[in-house]
C-alpha cells in the first residue's frame, strides 16, 4: 500500500443493516474505504476478484457457503487479511475461534447499540482493527493434529524453581500464539495466568478449545480460586484478573474496575499484581498484539526481579505489544514464538541465568 492510498475493504455479511453500518463507519474514516459489499461468499468471490482489497470483513455465519469453508479456500488460493465479524453467542464464539485457526487475523463482535455512548466507541474499534489487520503478517493455518502437538514438549530433568508462576499477555494473533506456547510446556508446569484481549463468552470457549489441545488443564478463571500447578487460567472477558496471596499460595481476584489501556481484562493489571506479590518468582511473556497494554506492567515486573520475555517481530502477527515492552526496557530477552516455551522451561529448571536487570 502506498503512503497516501486508502485501505480498500470488502464487507461480506448477509445482513443488509450490518453492511450499511460497517460501510458508513469505514467510509467516515479518511484512510479507508469500502470498495464493495457482498451478501454471501459466492458474491464475495467476484467482488474480491474485481476490487483487489487490502482487508475483508467477514461474517462468521453465512448463507450459500459456510463462512469457514470460504475462509479456508481464500487462505489457500488468495491469502488476504480477514477481520471476522461475530455474533455474541456460543456458536458465534466457536466459529470465530475456528476462523482464527484457519488464518483470520482478528475478530470483533457485531455492534450492540448503546443508548448512552452511541456507536462511536464501536466505530473507533472497527477502524483501529482494520488499520492493524491491513498491516498484519498472515500466518499459515495450523495443520498439526492436537495429538501431534502434545508430543512437542521438550524433556528437561530437574526441579522447578520454588513458588514460580508464569504470566502471559496477548492480543491480536494471540489465540494461536498462546496455544503454541502452552503446547510447549509439560502437563505439570507451574500455574499459568493469561490475559488475552477478548469479549465475554469468547474467553470460555477459548479456554475449552485450549483444554482439548494443551498438555495442562486450561480453564476460565474464577474469582477466589487458589492457583495450582498443571493449570492455566484465562481471564474472563470484561473482568480484570489479578494474583493475590491466599492460603499457603496464591489466589485469583477478578474485578470490573475501569478499563486500563481501553481493555478489560488488561495485561497491565495482571502484571502489576505479579510485580507486587511475586517479584523474582514470576516469569512474564508478552506475545503478539496491537497497542501497548502490558508494557508498563512488565517493566514493573522486571524491576521487581521477574524474568521477562517477549515474542520477536518476525514471528508476531502484530508486533505492537512486544515492541512497546521492548522499547520501554521491560523485555529482558526476545525469542521467536517456537522457542519461548523452551526458554521459560530452561529458566524454571535453573538451566539458564537471567539477564542483568
Amino acid at each position: 500500500m502506498g503512503l497516501n492510498r486508502k485501505i480498500r475493504v470488502v464487507v461480506v455479511d448477509d445482513s443488509a443493516l450490518i453492511r450499511r453500518v460497517l460501510t458508513t463507519i469505514i467510509n467516515d474514516a479518511k484512510d479507508m474505504e469500502v470498495v464493495a459489499t457482498a451478501a454471501d461468499p459466492l458474491i464475495a468471490r467476484e467482488r474480491i476478484r474485481d476490487t483487489d482489497p487490502d482487508v475483508i470483513t467477514l461474517d462468521v455465519e453465512m448463507p450459500r457457503m459456510d463462512g469457514l469453508e470460504f475462509l479456508k479456500r481464500l487462505m489457500r488460493l488468495r491469502p488476504i487479511p480477514v477481520l471476522m465479524v461475530s455474533s455474541r453467542t456460543q456458536q458465534g464464539s466457536e466459529i470465530t475461534l475456528a476462523a482464527l485457526e484457519l488464518g483470520a487475523v482478528d475478530f470483533l463482535a457485531k455492534p450492540e447499540y448503546d443508548a448512552h455512548h452511541g456507536m462511536e466507541a464501536y466505530a473507533e474499534e472497527i477502524r483501529d482493527k482494520i488499520r492493524m489487520v491491513a498491516k498484519a503478517r498472515l500466518k499459515p493455518a495450523k495443520t498439526l493434529a492436537a495429538k501431534a502437538i502434545k508430543t512437542m514438549v521438550p524433556i528437561i530433568k530437574g526441579t522447578y524453581r520454588k513458588n514460580a508462576l508464569i504470566f502471559i499477555g496477548a492480543s491480536t494473533g494471540g489465540t494461536e500464539a498462546i496455544k503454541e506456547f502452552l503446547c510447549g510446556l509439560p502437563a505439570d508446569c507451574p500455574p499459568i495466568l493469561i490475559v488475552q484481549h477478548m469479549p465475554e463468552k469468547f474467553t470460555y470457549t477459548f479456554a475449552e478449545r485450549l483444554n482439548s489441545t494443551c498438555p495442562m488443564r486450561v480453564k476460565e478463571a474464577e474469582d477466589g480460586e487458589i492457583v495450582q500447578s498443571g493449570m492455566a487460567y484465562i481471564a474472563p472477558g470484561n473482568y480484570h484478573m489479578q494474583i493475590k496471596p491466599g492460603g499457603s499460595g496464591y489466589r485469583i481476584a477478578l474485578s470490573q474496575l475501569e478499563p486500563v489501556n481501553r481493555h478489560r481484562p488488561s495485561v497491565d493489571v495482571l502484571f502489576d499484581s505479579a510485580a507486587k506479590y511475586l517479584r523474582q518468582h514470576a516469569v512474564a511473556v508478552i506475545l503478539t498484539g496491537m497497542g501497548q497494554d502490558g508494557a508498563a506492567g512488565m517493566l514493573r515486573m522486571r524491576t521487581a526481579g521477574a524474568w521477562t520475555l517477549g515474542q520477536d517481530e518476525a514471528s508476531c502477527v502484530v508486533y505492537g505489544m512486544p515492541r512497546e515492552a521492548f522499547h520501554l526496557g521491560a523485555v529482558a530477552r526476545e525469542y521467536p514464538l517456537n522457542r519461548l516455551a523452551g526458554k521459560v522451561l530452561e529458566y524454571l529448571y535453573g538451566k539458564t541465568e537471567k539477564a542483568v536487570q
